[in-house]
């Protein structure tokens, strides 16, 4: 277990007499893609949330590289690697691709002063940005304003945003959520070439994207785990299918 870049062990969120999370424990390898699944209300955003800080678990630990990072402001957590989108983007409309990405970068680097001279006066962030965005097909949209994008695009952008932090744990509450189906695939071969050295955990409701881009699902029922397993195994349980993706559902 050593090896694992992210454990929870028995991890719990209940308010007052209603449990959102109870005893999850799981496991995300190095470089794992891994697809969070479930009915609406299973609890998989509250999840995603306990993880990066925004709730503190009522029971359990969250292990990042072997230290517990419970009690870990959300700021603290970004900056040892763990980054996150949701489902509606909180992104600066009135900024450029290339200016909302140089200021990440600066942050990331601690240099305050960078509010004193222009954002093309750093030079080094911004080679740094262009490799960022060129890595995520974005390089000719440098310099459209965040208002002015595609919701694909903005979606992408928080991901290059996440990046620019050197993120080694990428979580995706519903990127394709308010995506119009046909750029759906799009946006996930490009989460699929990521670097490996970053572990995705997302939580789709698309299931032909789950099974197409997932290497394991968990699947999430009243705010615990039902099963986990590849996307085979998943496909397979009846349970899944029972409580979930319906027995007439074709995978």
């Amino acid at each position: 277990m050593s090896d694992m870049t992210l454990r929870t062990e028995g991890v719990g969120k209940s308010l007052g007499a209603f449990h959102a999370n109870s005893d999850i424990s799981l496991s995300f390898a190095p470089g794992a893609r891994h697809a969070l699944i479930g009915q609406n209300g299973a609890g998989k955003t509250t999840f995603i949330n306990l993880l990066t800080g925004v709730y503190e678990p009522s029971a359990g630990t969250i292990l990042l590289g072997g230290e517990n990072i419970i009690g870990l402001a959300q700021h603290q957590r970004v900056k040892r690697g763990i980054s996150r989108t949701f489902q509606i983007n909180t992104l600066f409309p009135g900024l450029t691709m290339l200016e909302s990405v140089v200021l990440a970068i600066c942050e990331r680097k601690c240099r305050g002063t960078v509010l004193s001279c222009t954002v093309f006066q750093c030079r080094e962030e911004i080679e740094e940005d262009m490799g960022l965005l060129a890595s995520l097909r974005l390089e000719k949209e440098a310099d459209a304003l965040t208002r002015n994008l595609a919701y694909g695009k903005q979606r992408l952008l928080e991901i290059v945003l996440a990046m620019a932090t050197k993120t080694r744990i990428l979580l995706l509450d519903e990127p394709a959520a308010g995506i119009p189906a046909g750029e759906s695939s799009e946006l996930f071969e490009v989460i699929a070439q990521l670097p490996r050295d970053v572990t995705i955990l997302f939580i789709e409701h698309d299931m032909n994207l789950v099974f197409r881009f997932a290497e394991r699902i968990t699947v999430l029922v009243a705010g615990k785990v039902l099963t986990e397993g590849t996307p085979a195994e998943i496909a397979a349980d009846p349970r899944v299918k029972e409580v979930y993706l319906g027995e007439a559902e074709h995978i």
